[in-house]
């Protein structure tokens, strides 16, 4: 049995789970409401104030989908409950970013600015015009933004310009060296 499938996920106050007849699980919370789709093979049981999920058959891709299945389910109690957050910074000179409307401007030293869209359900905040802030219920989404931006230019070894995350590290590698 999946270790990560066998825990029970714990529902916080004013979070509730329900389950439709398609299938379908809503998690609805003081930050919103999402969506998804169980797999097959897979069921969810409450037990007071736990959620379990249960697989009805050792089948391979069952098997696959159980962890998955409650990790997922997871995320998205804890994403209507506390929300999340991924934070970016840009090191450059002169390399900057703003939120115009629904799209992020991000100048990088290129010929040209890249306008990046923000995804429905998402907060973007920059400050200081090297501070990204991406705030978001869905964990997938928010996550998915953050590295869309961060591969527009990634943190490079020699200089270590670019965009990268809060606390990452960056390898340096030395330079010519003249003889």
């Amino acid at each position: 049995m999946s270790r990560v499938g066998k825990q029970p996920i714990t529902l916080p106050e004013k979070v509730s789970v329900k389950i439709g007849e398609d299938r379908s699980v809503l998690v609805e919370g003081p930050k919103g409401k999402l969506n998804w789709t169980l797999p097959i093979g897979i069921s969810v049981a409450f037990e007071g104030k736990d959620v379990n999920v249960t697989r009805t058959s050792e089948d391979r891709r069952v098997r696959a989908m159980h962890g998955t299945s409650q990790r997922l389910i997871g995320n998205m109690v804890e994403g209507v409950s506390k929300g999340y957050t991924r934070n970016l910074e840009i090191h450059g000179v002169g390399f900057r970013a703003a939120v115009k409307g629904n799209v992020i401007d991000l100048n990088l030293g290129q010929s040209h600015p890249r306008l990046h869209p923000i995804p429905e359900g998402v907060k973007v905040v920059v400050t200081d015009n090297t501070k990204i802030a991406i705030e978001g219920i869905d964990k997938q989404i928010v996550g998915q933004l953050a590295a869309d931006i961060r591969a527009y230019y990634p943190p490079e070894p020699y200089k270590a310009k670019g965009v990268r995350y809060v606390g990452e590290q960056i390898r340096r590698k030395a330079g010519k060296s003249v003889k």
